[in-house]
């Protein structure tokens, strides 16, 4: 007890040792110090305030300055760099030891021959910075492309094909683009760090001067879809409102992409994240609303079953030429709503785990086909007759065109249907981003081929294309034509520029892949090089080739004598529905002309296989796959059925 005293003594002495000193200073301050410390205390707060402005103009100056060339980058050889200068580091998905396992004893690759660490390899990929991430790229998978070409432009398919021939005409179109992404797959986790992806494939895989008019016209074709969708989304809010100007939506609209796209690839792969999530759900919940509208769950007309496929009937045409002519007619819009698939490999320069993340989006594609495409329009084929007078408009003309809308509205269903409307604004505006994203990433990558002028390639600090950016932006005024009386003409133009330029970069896709293989055949290279190999192989590819070639045979007899037309030739529906063709020949005759190549493609033994490309190594891939296998077995049950499903 007595130490404690002590103790509690000492403790009240020291604390008034040095109290006592502060009082005194305290009491000692005379009346003429007084104005002094208060003078100074108004300085301190002055001070303070100028910092606060000059912190908050930092912000603005930061902003402007971020829009400056990426320090230490040039045209040719970038340097990735952030605003401060220094090298950013990948974001890395480490929530699970599991799902990084495949990649986390891969320490070192050989790219160009030269053994490197991953920090080594970040350095040399670019200014893009990584901020896509696996959560975005299974999402981008399942639900980008599902917009006006799915939602909307499905009804004049549907008045010209019937049920029948629409499924038909996608299952055909779908089992192409199962291929040609597994294609895409193996190639983006080989040339994950080639900025431009697939467009940039053929350049020196297949011929430079098809390689060149492709993506020239794949460019061409998302510069004209941002304006399209930003005049889609205008009409669709018609749906509600026809009081208001539509470019008034239209600056809106447009505003909101550009500014998504400011903040580089985070901005749009969260936007498009959250765009994705409400289609998944929406064609969920369509899925469930009609099932039961079909059973008589809902709605006024009771059970209605396969009502419709038997009176029209699921094909439309007296003969078989005529209704074999409707299922050929369904696969360039087929193209188009599967538009966007690819970007799997758009993305890869920009993803943080690409030998993760591509195979398993990749997987997942086969589930957006059969259940986001297929049982969603055999739905509407059960719901929606081919005959209806509501699908006679011209593909995104208006929102009351969708063959999901008049599913439900036609039976009775007063209130869902602006819900799918909802969905569809959505699902505009995210194929708007994606176009603007698009347009400019290969802008960026032709100017740092060669292939168009070298201002184009200009990067920032915060990794964006920021004069390609520009021009997308340019390009997205001419939605402002929406009040004019002319739209209609303007647009049906565009659109004839970009509808078969899908089917010719598929085409190119898949071409590379083959001769990919090909020419690691002939140069005596080991396929266990490759990170990723697709589960159809060569033959899935050269499978796609032949049906999307005679995709562009039938749709130029669809085009030169049109549906609906008697017969009758008409040079007007040709250009409408065949421009692209045109202009890819003038593309591929003016390279050609140029550089006075007249090669029809490089040999197998010329294809270059070491520049740009991740050499894996074989042995390291092996012993990681039997691990990653070993903890599978040894993990829980629900991780196996996990990883054999997605």
């Amino acid at each position: 007890m007595n130490m404690n005293g002590n103790d509690v003594d000492d403790v009240s002495h020291y604390e008034m040792k040095e109290i006592q000193p502060k009082e005194k200073e305290i009491g000692s301050i005379e009346p003429e110090n007084e104005v002094e410390y208060f003078e100074k205390t108004v300085e301190k707060t002055i001070e303070n305030m100028e910092y606060e402005g000059e912190h908050h103009a930092s912000y603005l100056r930061r902003f402007i300055d971020s829009f400056k060339r990426a320090e230490g980058s040039h045209a040719n050889s970038p340097d990735s760099s952030n605003s401060n200068g220094t090298t950013p580091i990948s974001t890395k998905d480490s929530s699970s030891q599991l799902d990084n396992e495949l990649n986390r004893k891969s320490s070192y690759i050989t790219v160009d021959g030269i053994k490197q660490s991953p920090q080594e390899q970040e350095q040399k990929q670019g200014d893009l910075k990584k901020s896509i991430k696996p959560r975005h790229t299974v999402m981008m998978s399942l639900g980008t492309g599902i917009g006006t070409g799915l939602l909307v432009g499905n009804s004049k398919v549907l008045n010209n094909a019937g049920p029948g021939g629409l499924i038909i005409g996608y299952a055909i179109m779908g089992s192409c683009v199962y291929c040609i992404i597994q294609a895409c797959g193996e190639l983006a986790v080989i040339y994950s760090d080639l900025i431009g992806g697939f467009n940039t494939y053929p350049l020196f895989l297949v011929d430079p001067a098809l390689g060149f008019s492709v993506a020239w016209l794949f460019c061409l074709q998302w510069l004209c879809v941002c304006p399209l969708e930003l005049v889609t989304a205008s009409m669709t809010i018609k749906y509600w409102t026809t009081s208001v100007s539509p470019d008034v939506f239209v600056v809106i609209f447009y505003v909101l992409i550009v500014v998504i796209n400011v903040f580089g690839a985070k901005g749009y792969a969260e936007a498009d994240f959250f765009f994705n999530c409400c289609k998944i759900l929406m064609i969920i919940g369509f899925f469930i609303l009609a099932i039961i509208i079909d059973c008589g769950g809902a709605g006024t007309d009771g059970y209605i079953g396969s009502k419709y496929w038997r009176d029209p009937g699921a094909f439309r045409g007296d003969t078989p030429i005529q209704r074999f002519k409707g299922v050929v007619a369904t696969f360039v819009t087929a193209a188009f709503a599967f538009g966007m698939s690819e970007q799997l490999a758009m993305t890869a320069s920009e993803q943080s785990n690409p030998r993760k993340a591509i195979p398993s989006a990749a997987k997942k594609m086969i589930y957006r086909i059969l259940f986001v495409f297929l049982a969603s329009l055999t739905l509407v084929g059960f719901l929606v007759p081919y005959t209806s007078d509501q699908l006679l408009g011209a593909a995104g003309s208006a929102t009351k065109a969708s063959p999901y809308v008049i599913a439900v509205s036609s039976h009775g269903v007063r209130v869902v249907p602006h819900f799918i409307n909802s969905v569809i604004l959505l699902s505009v505006l995210s194929v708007a981003n994606g176009a603007f994203y698009t347009s400019s990433r290969i802008l960026m990558s032709l100017a740092k081929q060669g292939n168009a002028p070298k201002c184009f390639d200009y990067i920032d600090r915060e990794g964006r294309p920021a004069v390609a950016m520009l021009v997308s932006a340019l390009f997205g005024v001419i939605a402002f034509c929406a009040s004019s009386k002319k739209e209609e003409d303007v647009f049906t133009w565009l659109l004839a520029i970009s509808g078969l330029s899908q089917l010719f970069t598929w085409i190119t896709i898949c071409l590379s892949h083959i001769r990919f293989r090909r020419a690691m055949k002939v140069q005596g290279r080991s396929l266990g090089e490759v990170g990723y190999k697709s589960q159809v192989g060569v033959w899935g590819s050269a499978y796609a080739v032949l049906m999307m070639v005679l995709a562009l045979i039938a749709q130029f007899w669809v085009a030169i004598a049109p549906i609906g037309g008697g017969g009758k030739l008409s040079a007007q529906s040709f250009f409408e529905n065949y421009l692209a063709m045109p202009i890819l020949i003038a593309l591929y005759i003016f390279y050609k002309v140029w550089k006075k190549d007249w090669s029809l493609f490089i040999p197998a033994d010329k294809v270059d296989l070491v520049s740009h490309r991740n050499i894996f190594d074989e042995e390291l891939l092996k012993q990681e796959d039997e691990e990653y296998k070993e903890r599978l077995r040894n993990g829980p049950y629900w991780k196996r059925v996990l990883d054999f499903w997605c």
